[in-house]
């Protein structure tokens, strides 16, 4: 790979990552795992306005990984880029765990020491 391609990689790798960085986003992206959805569904299911729903539904477009369709008067979303669920998966169980590991903390019992197989 040249460094062009190289470079462009990583720019690109960032702007996707950029765009997980907003728990609302992430809410949609998880309500379209199970197909199309409306704007108006989609916003009910994140709890925001319709017009904030819009919003971050067009940067997750403009960064390829949600498309619509017109159907009518309403826009229906699908996930362009289905693998993205993938990669917030893992990062979810990761999540998961630091979250059972603070519980843990909380309710004074220490956390398994790194590399000690839990």
């Amino acid at each position: 790979m040249n460094d062009d391609r190289v470079a462009d990689h990583y720019r690109l790798h960032a702007e996707i990552c950029k765009v997980l960085t907003d728990p609302k986003r992430l809410i949609l992206l998880d309500a379209l795992r199970s197909g199309e959805r409306t704007v108006g569904e989609l916003a009910e299911t994140a709890g925001i306005s319709l017009p904030n729903a819009s919003q971050h539904l067009a940067v997750m477009r403009g960064a390829g990984l949600v498309a619509g369709r017109r159907d009518g008067a309403v826009v229906r979303y699908r996930l362009a880029e289905p693998d993205i669920l993938r990669a917030c998966d893992i990062v979810g169980g990761i999540v998961e765990r630091r979250l059972s590991v603070r519980g843990r903390t909380a309710d004074g019992i220490s956390p398994a020491q790194p590399g000690a197989g839990s």
